[in-house]
């Protein structure tokens, strides 16, 4: 018998070489995937309260080490300038994100820099759009 090399590459190629692969959860609307998500976990949340507002989630040894950050905004939208995390040795990481987010959103995933990095605060500077209601914005890594 004669195998068809080709053509087999294809096939493997096409149903991604595995036979068990499960498909990606798609996200539901107005349902952000991170809450579905079991690899996600939320390390904390705040409301904000004005125009221009700072908040820290603290977050320490005890949740683990991550190595990427997902932010969920829920309720009105919201203005984001700045993001700094400080990891467990002290360093800082200021991923571009100014962005304005509309309420049920999230964020792009944003990869943290080396391997799993304990977390010990995440710093937000943000604040509410003219018009809008109180936002909340939800801190969640893997």
């Amino acid at each position: 018998m004669r195998t068809n090399w080709p053509l087999l590459f294809l096939l493997i190629a096409a149903t991604g070489g595995c036979a068990h692969h499960a498909p990606e959860r798609r996200e539901v609307r107005g349902e952000p995937a991170a809450v579905r998500r079991a690899d996600w976990v939320m390390l904390g949340e705040r409301s904000v309260e004005g125009a221009r507002d700072r908040d820290v989630i603290e977050v320490g040894a005890r949740e683990g080490r991550y190595r990427r950050i997902m932010l969920v905004v829920e309720n009105s939208a919201l203005e984001l300038h700045d993001v700094i995390v400080t990891f467990g040795n002290g360093t800082r990481f200021e991923p571009n994100t100014r962005h304005v987010f509309g309420p049920q959103t999230r964020s792009r995933v944003i990869d943290l820099p080396g391997d799993a990095r304990l977390i010990r605060s995440v710093e937000f500077r943000y604040g509410n759009l003219p018009g809008g209601g109180r936002a909340r914005m939800e801190l969640w890594a893997q």
